[in-house]
């Protein structure tokens, strides 16, 4: 279940849903406005491996891995958000709900930072070379 934080631009979101992905808006389709980061942890955890999707680099924190939900953090442009979440998608590490699970993730042009849960040590993940920008 992919859920897009109230921060991902509404262009974002529908070019996204353009590409016939599946994503709930927080506050909007699922959840409510403003809730608080501890509730809102506890919400995660009532869904079916969601993978959640926010601007808000805060949520990148090693302490907050959980074995039933992925939380990604886009360090790229406004209006970059959904070419780099169609490339996570197509990341072989990520391309599934059950390789997401565990993971935090910060997405950026170097490549993808991942704290995963159970390991000490952050790990870096380079773009694959079929995953470039211009083959989206």
């Amino acid at each position: 279940m992919n859920i897009f934080d109230e921060n991902i631009p509404d262009t974002q979101r529908q070019l996204i849903k353009s590409w016939r992905i599946r994503i709930y808006q927080m506050g909007n389709d699922v959840g409510q406005k403003g809730i608080k980061d501890q509730e809102f942890l506890y919400f995660l955890l009532t869904k079916h491996k969601p993978v959640f999707f926010t601007r808000d680099l805060g949520f990148y924190k090693h302490h907050l891995c959980h074995p039933h939900y992925c939380l990604v953090c886009l360090a790229v442009t406004r209006d970059e958000t959904a070419i780099f979440i169609r490339r996570l998608f197509n990341h072989p590490e990520f391309e599934t709900f059950t390789k997401q699970m565990g993971t935090i993730i910060r997405v950026s042009h170097q490549g993808l930072y991942v704290w995963q849960r159970n390991v000490e040590q952050e790990n870096f993940l380079s773009w694959s070379p079929n995953l470039s920008l211009a083959g989206l």
